[in-house]
């Protein structure tokens, strides 16, 4: 969930600062003592330390490799351990995840606890619920032809994965699939990235303090430990970032033959017909400019159909001013953009319409309105790259088939949205619109449930996760079949072949 491309060059999911460690990584499950809850509590917030002494990549990787030799982490105990140990390090730090938020993105402790810590407490409870129903292996019936036998699925972890996260959702789109790859039972390295410095060094440091040396391990730095980690043996490559950094992650896993999940993300559009204006701006609004517009499954741009467009320029104002106020940049539920580059980016777009209602900025603060444009033409630069900011777009259309034929002129979207209150529409946008999830009459809050997957299709992604759908990404369903030998029920099927074993195969089969 991510736009890395509004970063430096550099950005490849990477890094963070961490302090340095001494000697090689320990063997055994580390408990909590209070010494190291008292260290973890002194972790500074306001500075981000400039010392970068990291991880060892091939060292770290050929230890957890070892681990999941070893199969440290496949006991269902083991794995329980964990999730409870996970639930611990977010209970107990739980001011400074927030503390950390604020300073990166300037995130309100009630949006931070909203889209990020609480999804990922979520996804931890769900999993320690119904971690022993995942876990159970499913008995298949054998046909008559195959009897006496018996047949089975079970999962399997896949072994030794590596977790690469993004800076816009830096808990959330990182430690999710943590939980996932932990409650299948794998190895994980995990790669946050550097462009979310102070939730990055916290994660760096309390990780090691948590869970266990042997199967977790937070590797940071920036663009070279990245492609370092990408040369190196994994049993499954999780991203969550940029088309443009998931294309070398997938040309990287494809010289290993490793197998990948990637949450990319894309144009998001927003088909708006009827319905009850002030609710369709407000929800709108709360999609759009949440986390300062920096959400990958967040409405891009607007097709409106008809005189929608009339009511969301009346609308949205409207919303916008309910939210953050009549001076966003004094409301401290508001966010701030990542950096400078991401700024002037988004500076660029003012040009591409009319400003409805924002078009302020602060580069040095960060800020950035809450936009809306109207009169976007769409072949101008606006609506050719995902925006990945506060800025949105009113495009009219005349009816909902040239909405549905606009997206389908464009990649893939991570998302899709219609507003109306007509079934027939829901029905025919479900049908006729492909992208990775669909809201009708909502926006965005499809990826908070652990019930439902979330990831792309095409040009935004694939694979998916939350919940059991998590779980599964991170395991291999293994078949296995047992047969006894004591009667070779199998001779009818040996050669050679005559006509008695013939018509007797033809009977059975």
């Amino acid at each position: 969930m991510t736009y890395d491309d509004a970063t430096s060059e550099s950005t490849f999911a990477s890094g963070l600062e961490t302090p340095e460690r001494d000697g090689a990584l320990p063997t055994e499950l580390t408990p909590i003592h209070e010494e190291t809850e008292a260290a973890a509590e002194e972790v500074r917030l306001d500075v981000v330390p400039e010392a970068t002494k990291h991880l060892d990549v091939v060292e770290t990787v050929a230890h957890l490799r070892t681990g999941a030799r070893e199969r440290v982490a496949v006991p269902r105990k083991f794995r329980a351990a964990q999730l409870k140990a996970f639930e611990r390090m977010m209970s107990r730090h739980e001011a400074d995840f927030l503390a950390a938020l604020a300073q990166d993105l300037g995130k309100s402790a009630v949006e931070a606890q909203l889209t990020e810590l609480a999804m990922v407490r979520n996804e931890i409870k769900h999993a320690q619920l119904y971690l022993t129903e995942w876990m159970a292996a499913k008995h298949e019936r054998m046909p008559i032809a195959f009897q006496p036998a018996v047949g089975k699925v079970e999962p399997q972890p896949l072994g030794l994965v590596l977790v690469m996260g993004p800076w816009n959702y830096p808990i959330n789109n990182l430690l999710i699939p943590v939980v996932s790859a932990i409650a299948a039972g794998n190895c994980v390295v995990i790669k946050p990235s550097e462009n979310a410095p102070a939730v990055s060094a916290l994660i760096e440091r309390l990780v090691p303090q948590f869970l266990d040396h042997r199967a977790v391990a937070v590797v940071a730095g920036g663009a070279d430990v990245a492609q370092e980690l990408l040369e190196q043996k994994w049993d499954h490559i999780f991203f969550t970032g940029s088309q443009r950094i998931g294309r070398l992650v997938y040309k990287a896993a494809a010289e290993q033959m490793t197998p990948v999940t990637l949450e990319l993300g894309g144009k998001c559009p927003a088909v708006v017909v009827d319905g009850n204006w002030p609710a369709v701006a407000r929800r709108l609004a709360f999609g759009k400019f949440t986390n300062a517009g920096q959400t990958c499954v967040a409405p891009d741009y607007v097709l409106a159909v008809g005189k929608a467009a009339d009511e969301l320029e009346k609308h949205l104002p409207k919303a916008i001013a309910e939210f953050y106020g009549k001076n966003p940049a004094a409301s401290k539920d508001y966010g701030r953009i990542v950096n400078d580059a991401s700024m002037d980016r988004l500076a660029g777009y003012l040009k591409d319409g009319e400003v409805v209602t924002g078009g302020e900025f602060d580069r040095e603060k960060r800020f950035f309105a809450p936009t809306v444009l109207k009169n976007v033409d769409p072949s101008s630069p606006v609506m050719q790259e995902e925006i990945f900011g506060p800025i949105l777009p009113i495009i009219r259309v005349a009816n909902v088939d040239e909405a549905i034929d606009f997206i389908a002129s464009r990649p893939d979207p991570l998302a899709a949205y219609l507003f109306s209150e007509r079934p027939r529409l829901h029905t025919i946008f479900e049908d006729y619109v492909r992208a990775g999830g669909i809201g009708i009459g909502v926006a965005v809050l499809h990826v908070g449930l652990t019930n439902l997957p979330f990831g792309g299709v095409g040009a935004s992604g694939m694979g998916n996760y939350h919940g059991k759908f998590g779980f599964d990404t991170f395991s291999q369903m293994r078949p296995a079949m047992a047969k006894t030998t004591v009667v070779d029920t199998l001779r009818a099927a040996y050669p050679p072949y005559g006509w008695a074993k013939s018509n007797l195969m033809h009977r059975i089969l």
